[in-house]
């Protein structure tokens, strides 16, 4: 099989678990470009993925999903654990990363994790219905 067949494989997969576990899902070509990504880290658990980029000594988290069937399990946790081991290995300083002001769960994975509000982008994320919401800017120390 060519690697970008294997390339079309992932991507599928991916867009079917982002799609399963948001309700502004990525494309499966959105995330064919995603895997031509430099300085990409993607790290994937059992219905879970991190897709990471970095450059020089930062590292920005894209996304983090889970399959709603497999949340409350620790995969988000493992995967945020290998990120910074990952990352630091690449000469990563610092982690960066945008929540949705709305996403409570997630925000507390980040907080417990050491993630710290840096900022806010008022109105970003746009969704399909109701009002837009802010995303806060959270970054640690690696």
């Amino acid at each position: 099989m060519s690697e970008t067949a294997c390339q079309g494989g992932r991507a599928a997969r991916l867009a079917a678990l982002h799609a399963a576990a948001t309700d502004s899902p990525w494309t499966e070509a959105d995330f064919a470009d995603l895997l031509n990504t430099p300085g990409l880290l993607l790290l994937e658990e059992d219905a879970a993925f991190l897709a990471a980029r970095t450059a020089a000594d930062e590292a920005e988290i894209l996304m983090l999903a889970t399959h709603p069937s497999a949340r409350r399990r620790g995969r988000a946790r493992a995967l945020l654990h290998r990120f910074h081991a990952e990352a630091r290995t690449l000469g990563a300083a610092r982690a960066f990363l945008e929540v949705a002001a709305d996403n409570h769960p997630a925000a507390a994975l980040y907080a417990a994790q050491g993630y710290r509000e840096i900022g806010r982008r008022r109105a970003y994320y746009r969704r399909p219905a109701g009002p837009a919401v802010d995303a806060i800017c959270l970054a640690r120390g690696l």
